[in-house]
């Protein structure tokens, strides 16, 4: 499912407009980004999002076979729920 397929739906299930549907949507995804960047984000019954570092690592190129150094860097990470509650 895509975005505009998620809006729809959203708006379907709603009864909101589809203009209205992807604001909300729009403002929900932006808030949960700024949230998980001080504190993990946990939706009960649905899961958690939040920042993660990843250490620096050596990779391989699969096409030639050097390898390389993949730096450091934070990611953001959503981990589900194990019993997802709708």
């Amino acid at each position: 499912m895509n975005k505009a397929e998620l809006v729809e739906a959203v708006a379907k299930k709603t009864g909101f407009t589809k203009a209205d549907s992807e604001r909300a949507l729009d403002a929900t995804l932006e808030s949960v980004y700024k949230g998980a960047k001080k504190s993990p984000v946990q939706l009960v019954g649905f899961g958690t999002f939040k920042y993660a570092k990843r250490k620096a690592r050596t990779g391989v190129n699969p096409a030639t076979g050097a390898k390389l150094k993949i730096p450091a860097k934070t990611v953001f990470v959503f981990k589900a729920s194990k019993n997802p509650k709708f």
